[in-house]
């Protein structure tokens, strides 16, 4: 048996590529790591062909430039895919990922809490699998139920039932793991964080004394970088639309291949994954937000009043300081000859739960969860009402806080749920959504129960696991908490399986994170996905070789999919810990999110500063008004939900295309946005130089370091940031070279000293330092490369994947962390079990919705019986008027007029019907 294990094993792992023989070693040293470079031309003429030997000179990764890992122009047989050139480049391309990810593993996991030290020093410490910092401590309220005092607190009983309102004990082993109020931790060493502190000589190497909250000036950049250039200001007005609104035009540049939905989303998950705020707000204290300085022949001075109404920015601006939770100096150690920080010289804590657990609609707090309003008619549901003077058939939204809920003056006339703060119609437009799909489940729970009283609901108690509850026997209690479960795991199949593939347009992100939820190989064969999940949960995730257990694990979870991991076991059992708790694996650091991964998700380009608005009952092929999107935040968004309704709401963001991620294309709104709360004269703030700020106060390091940190090539000067593709326009090419004119401006330039090393996570391909001068003689004026702030470089990045939105450093931050709140969380892991989720609710989850499977229209991509995405069928469930409309849409998050052509086309042209649309007009 062990033997045919193997050889299904090795079966297995051959779909990565074709052979294991191009799976090249692991790094030891950080120093030594991928990159996403290949080693030789043969490899990579087979790969890729030209294209692909052409591209190792480059910063950039190597596998974009594969066969199948573009269109239909490089080498694609949709018909015999596995057996076509594409097949080779595309398998190769997750050859890459993986050993990325392995490497990302073993290098870049960094706790705040105090685990850090045992990682580096025990042998064992990257299999660790409990920490004592993760206890309850003795003032929590659940101490004595999660074991008290005991050598290993376990929970037990109804702590491990349900997602718990403050995420405690998700982990039976951990409970204080992921739970509201943990620090964040890092993903790049201790001391490269906080720059602007020069805290080692490699820091102060790196950047002299250039740095500082206010340095470069953030409102500078923005002015200057970040700005939508608009041919007709006057229709625009800085964001909030023209004097006479139906004249009323923002320019911005668009994405073709990603709607403005898809932008809401991005903000309805953060707002349940991380938060600095403390109920909307941050620390007391007031500080400037820039619009004081510029470089001048590489000399900062003062801007002149002639400056600042040039450029546009606000010197009286002021926000709230962020919340520091330790800045006395770190502890230290040593290992292999150098010297660790124990944790970051400043930490800061998630104010909500880490975990993927809906916590902005079910709460994260005693707070939070006060304003969650439930049905007193059936207490399974949450509140939903009729808008007032309409039926019941209209649809139902959530209702408005009331006098006496916990909520700040600036949030009165919203819809009631846990995390307000920030409200836009987008967060109404998926939370109401999503409320309606809570109480569709419960529904259909009823009516099963109804008609099958007797019948086992798969829910169990470990309090007493051998007594079957009955559909008649689950409480309204238990009903919700299961269709809380339910909702938040049909929110992380969205995420991975369809919003993640759309922002990621290309083969090699729909079949990886396919691969992330579901497995390679998926439904098609079951024994073989059961054998590898044993040898994934019993072989490498019992073993105490660090090596075993994180870097095997992980590929040989490709082959099962981390979603259900540890469920299948014949002998599972809610009583013991083994099972409930056996298919986690936290890769030897406690989870919770780094603060990188709140970096990279600082996404504001994507939304347009006006909102396309279509009716459903007239033309929806017409945009009937430009909405200001400024005039829907907070209270308005509810009043204009209620106006307008879901419907053409969901019309309207799900037809509109976003902006692109890219420099000279931020929401003007944001850069001028009124906040009536701030302490300042101005009562405005500039969001984009926030977002400059706010990294710096993380203490997230500068671009070029950062790239390093994770396994990426370096820059070398500002040149870098031009495209060399020979397909560029004369136009975008000096677009380009204005703005890296411009950045060589602000960040400016020096003399350098080669002396100075400036790091060692990587060194130069003869091994020796990367110095001050990167490559060049030494005295050279150099380009201040080191200090590009990292939201500057992202959006500067020229070169990406084929159909990415996002940046390839943006995505090798996702690569870690995308899957790490996977593998962390037993609800998707071995608790994605009926015992919890009852035996609907999993079916739910794995269906997309109850009943069997649905199968799409056509081949997709070249995709046989593709199955109905998660996403679109909540829509069709919740907003049946969209029915017509949706039957034509693959992906929700794709531009829903959009043609999707060929193999990934790129293409912006009208779908059949859609020929009249607005959006499409020249």
């Amino acid at each position: 048996m062990k033997a045919l294990k193997i050889v299904l094993l090795c079966c297995a792992v051959v779909l990565l590529d074709g052979c294991i023989a191009g799976f090249r070693p692991i790094a030891s040293r950080r120093a030594d790591r991928y990159q996403a470079k290949v080693d030789s031309q043969s490899l990579a003429r087979s790969r890729g062909g030209q294209p692909a030997v052409d591209g190792m000179t480059l910063p950039w990764v190597d596998w974009s430039n594969y066969y199948g890992t573009s269109d239909a122009s490089r080498g694609v047989a949709p018909g015999a895919f596995w057996f076509s050139s594409a097949s080779r480049g595309v398998q190769g391309a997750l050859l890459d990922l993986e050993i990325q990810r392995l490497e990302l593993i073993k290098f870049n996991l960094l706790d705040n809490n105090g685990t850090y030290r045992k990682y580096v020093l025990d042998p064992d410490g990257a299999a660790a699998k409990t920490w004592p910092e993760m206890r309850l401590p003795k003032d929590h309220p659940n101490y004595q139920e999660a074991g008290g005092d005991a050598a290993q607190q376990i929970c037990t009983g109804e702590l491990i039932r349900k997602r718990t309102l403050t995420g405690i004990c998700n982990d039976q082993l951990n409970p204080l793991m992921g739970s509201t109020g943990q620090l964040f931790g890092r993903n790049v060493e201790f001391d490269t964080s906080f720059p602007d502190l020069g805290q080692n000589t490699l820091t102060r190497n790196r950047h002299g004394d250039r740095l500082g909250l206010l340095r470069p000036d953030p409102q500078v950049i923005s002015r200057r970088l970040f700005t939508r250039r608009q041919e007709h200001p006057e229709t625009c007005r800085e964001g909030y639309g023209a004097a006479d609104p139906s004249q009323s035009n923002c320019d911005y540049q668009k994405a073709s291949s990603f709607n403005v939905l898809a932008a809401f989303w991005v903000q309805f998950m953060t707002h349940d994954w991380f938060s600095h705020l403390e109920e909307g707000h941050n620390d007391n204290e007031y500080i400037k937000t820039g619009c004081e300085s510029q470089r001048v022949n590489n000399v900062e001075q003062p801007l002149s009043p002639d400056d600042i109404q040039r450029l546009g920015c606000r010197p009286d601006d002021r926000i709230d300081r962020s919340y520091v939770a330790q800045s006395t100096p770190p502890g230290t150690f040593s290992s292999g000859g150098k010297e660790y920080l124990e944790r970051a010289p400043k930490t800061m804590r998630n104010t909500t739960t880490a975990w993927w657990d809906a916590s902005q609609m079910y709460g994260y707090d005693e707070t939070s969860g006060k304003r969650v309003k439930r049905d007193p008619q059936d207490r399974a549901k949450l509140l939903q009402v009729p808008l007032a003077g309409a039926s019941t058939a209209q649809g139902l939204y959530l209702p408005l806080f009331e006098t006496g809920d916990p909520i700040n003056p600036e949030w009165a006339g919203q819809e009631a749920t846990a995390f307000p703060d920030n409200w836009s119609i987008g967060l109404s437009f998926l939370t109401n959504v999503f409320a309606r799909e809570h109480n569709a489940f419960v529904d259909e729970f009823r009516k099963q129960a109804a008609h099958a009283p007797d019948a086992d609901s798969g829910l169990r108690n470990p309090a007493a696991p051998a007594k079957v509850i009955r559909n008649r026997d689950v409480s309204s209690d238990e009903l919700y908490d299961a269709a809380r479960l339910v909702v938040a795991a049909e929110i992380a199949k969205i995420h991975t399986t369809e919003w993640t593939p759309q922002l990621l347009y290309d083969e090699t992100g729909y079949v990886a994170l396919n691969g992330n939820w579901s497995g390679l190989l998926g439904t098609r064969a079951p024994v073989l996905t059961k054998i590898l999940q044993d040898i994934v949960k019993n072989g490498f995730g019992k073993s105490k070789n660090p090596l075993d257990a994180t870097q095997w694990y992980t590929i040989f979870a490709a082959g099962p999919g981390i979603v259900g991991l540890g469920s299948l076991d014949s002998d599972w059992d809610i009583t013991k810990p083994g099972s409930v708790n056996g298919g986690v694996n936290h890769f030897g650091s406690p989870f919770n999110f780094p603060e990188e991964f709140i970096s990279v998700y600082r996404l504001h380009p994507l939304v347009p500063d006006l909102i396309e608005y279509r009716d459903l009952k007239g033309d929806p092929n017409k945009i009937a008004a430009r909405l200001p999107v400024v005039e829907t935040f907070r209270g308005k968004a509810t009043e204009a939900m209620h106006s307008r309704g879901l419907a053409n709401w969901g019309l309207s963001i799900g037809r509109q295309r976003v902006g692109l991620l890219t420099l000279r294309n931020y929401p003007m709104f944001l850069q001028n946005l009124k906040m009536d709360r701030l302490e300042s004269t101005t009562k405005q703030i500039d969001v984009a130089a926030l977002d400059l700020i706010r990294d710096r106060e993380h203490g997230t390091p500068r671009f070029n370091e950062f790239r390093r940190q994770y396994g990426l090539r370096q820059l070398t000067s500002f040149d870098d940031f031009l495209d060399p593709s020979a397909k560029l326009s004369a136009g975008d090419r000096q677009e380009q070279q204005d703005r890296v004119k411009t950045m060589r401006e602000i960040y400016g330039q020096h003399v350098c000293d080669i002396s100075k090393q400036i790091t060692d996570a990587q060194v130069n391909a003869d091994g020796s330092a990367i110095t001050d001068c990167l490559g060049k003689p030494n005295g050279t004026l150099v380009d201040n490369i080191e200090d590009v702030d990292l939201v500057v470089g992202l959006l500067a990045e020229p070169v990406r994947p084929h159909g990415f939105a996002i940046s390839e450093t943006q995505f090798v931050v996702f690569i870690i962390n995308a899957s790490r709140r996977l593998f962390s969380d037993r609800f998707l892991t071995s608790s994605f079990r009926p015992e919890f989720y009852t035996t609907l609710g999993l079916d739910w989850v794995n269906n997309n919705g109850p009943g069997k499977p649905r199968m799409e229209k056509g081949k997709p991509n070249g995709h046989e019986q593709q199955e109905v995405l998660p996403f679109k069928r909540v829509l069709m469930r919740t907003i049946p008027e969209l029915g017509a409309e949706l039957e034509n849409v693959v992906n929700a998050f794709d531009p829903w007029a959009r043609s999707r052509g060929k193999y990934y086309s790129l293409d912006w042209t009208p779908r059949a019907g859609a020929e009249s649309d607005d959006a499409f007009r020249k």
